[in-house]
């Protein structure tokens, strides 16, 4: 079976790997180098940023600017150097696509052809309708920085926009976050956003929600957003200011009308549970159908439309993928928030534990934070978990294995964790 795949992100070129290993012949088409979104210019180089603002100790100058865009280069070109080792027995071709028909794309001259294709082109950056919207930078833009803003103003106070607005602050940026929702971290716990909000003003960092930004103007030295807050105008002074207002289905990528494959306003329209499109032996996953914009995501929408040609049946539970933000201190969440109960009408516990309490993380010098677990009925069905504190990106993996599972809360108090590990947190939380 010959088989197309339009990306090169995550969706994309894991897919591809797979789809090779089950003896398929597969061809992978990119627009631009692989790894997509999240090697080039998101994910990867933003955990490099992380990591040297978790152990920097004052403002980074230039030389160490310098320094950090060197490591993550080095990193990008490494992992891109591990994905195309893995793509050996994957014709892999460079250039933009467009439907011929159905079956059939053009690149540049040549002509390719597949029984089936898998449509993974991704997400772009979002922008407000602002005047003066062009003085902004987006966060692609952000990462190539050699100078460490004095003032920094953040558009956004979402996954991208607090990250972001976290490493500058380490590095030394007096920095501002202008949020449109009441809350930061609008789809989060809203406990946890409120908890990670006080966290970060505690660091330095400004934030205003219910601000609705209008405009940004050239200063005499600088920029400035005006936004409105409860009517009233108010104004935030920036060398920089970063556009991080969320992303958008890159629904450019190809001409979906001209095959006749149905689209919304956010993104391709897909079967749920097969990732067809509108046309059966096409389908589309990750960030093009406009769902949740994840890397990991969109890997195992890949991997469910990879089953789906090959006439196998999976367990994969989309209802229970992690997210993390990787803020200091960083925050991770899976399955339903106390919001989410309460919509659905469920009678929830919420069992809380402290990161203060934690031999661990005393010694570490890390013991702010704390653990949420939420669970239903008698045996304590687990319904999500919510965590802010260090490694709570690692940590939020235990919940979701256990959920994955079906596992109770009574059968959660049954594990034995090691002494002293950060995981205590939730034994200590499983038990409450």
């Amino acid at each position: 079976m010959k088989l197309i795949i339009i990306g090169g992100g995550p969706g994309a070129y894991e897919t591809a790997i797979e789809a090779s290993k089950r003896g398929l012949d597969v061809t992978l088409i990119s627009e631009s180098p692989l790894g997509g979104t999240c090697l080039n210019e998101g994910c990867i180089p933003t955990k490099t940023f992380c990591h040297f603002a978790e152990n920097s100790t004052g403002e980074v100058s230039g030389k160490n600017m310098e320094a950090i865009q060197q490591r993550k280069s080095e990193v990008i070109s490494r992992l891109q150097g591990g994905i195309a080792s893995m793509l050996k027995k994957v014709e892999v071709v460079y250039g933009r696509a467009q439907f011929v028909d159905a079956h059939t794309f053009k690149v540049g001259e040549k002509t390719y052809s597949a029984d089936k294709i898998i449509i993974a082109t991704g997400s772009v950056n979002a922008t407000l309708p602002i005047k003066g919207a062009e003085l902004c930078i987006d966060s692609s833009c952000l990462l190539e920085l050699t100078q460490v803003p004095k003032r920094l103003c953040v558009i956004g106070g979402g996954v991208i926009g607090l990250e972001f607005a976290s490493i500058f602050n380490s590095f030394g940026s007096e920095v501002t976050v202008l949020e449109y929702f009441k809350n930061i971290l609008p789809r989060f716990d809203e406990d946890l956003a409120k908890r990670l909000r006080q966290s970060l003003k505690k660091r330095g960092i400004a934030i205003e929600n219910s601000a609705q930004v209008v405009e940004v103007s050239k200063t005499a030295d600088g920029l400035s957003v005006k936004y409105l807050l409860e009517d009233k105008e108010c104004f935030s002074y920036a060398d920089t200011v970063l556009m991080a207002v969320g992303r958008h289905a890159n629904l450019e990528s190809l001409n979906f009308e001209d095959v006749g494959i149905e689209c919304s306003k956010y993104g391709v329209l897909v079967d749920a549970e097969t990732k067809r499109t509108s046309i059966p032996h096409i389908y589309a996953v990750g960030d093009i159908t406009g769902g949740i914009m994840l890397a990991h995501y969109a890997s195992f929408d890949g991997k469910r439309a990879l089953n789906d040609i090959c006439g196998i049946t999976d367990g994969i539970r989309f209802d229970i993928c992690p997210a993390a933000v990787f803020t200091v201190p960083e925050v991770a969440s899976v399955g339903l928030s106390e919001e989410d109960c309460k919509a659905q009408g469920i009678e929830y516990k919420a069992h809380k534990a402290m990161y203060g309490g934690n031999g661990k993380a005393v010694s570490m010098g890390l013991q702010e934070g704390y653990v949420k677990v939420l669970t239903e009925g008698p045996e304590g069905r687990i319904l999500g978990a919510h965590i802010m504190g260090a490694h709570a990106s690692d940590l939020i993996h235990e919940v979701a294995v256990l959920m994955n599972f079906d596992a109770t809360l009574s059968q959660a108090r049954d594990i034995i964790h090691a002494h002293p590990t950060l995981s205590e947190v939730l034994q200590t939380a499983y038990n409450l």
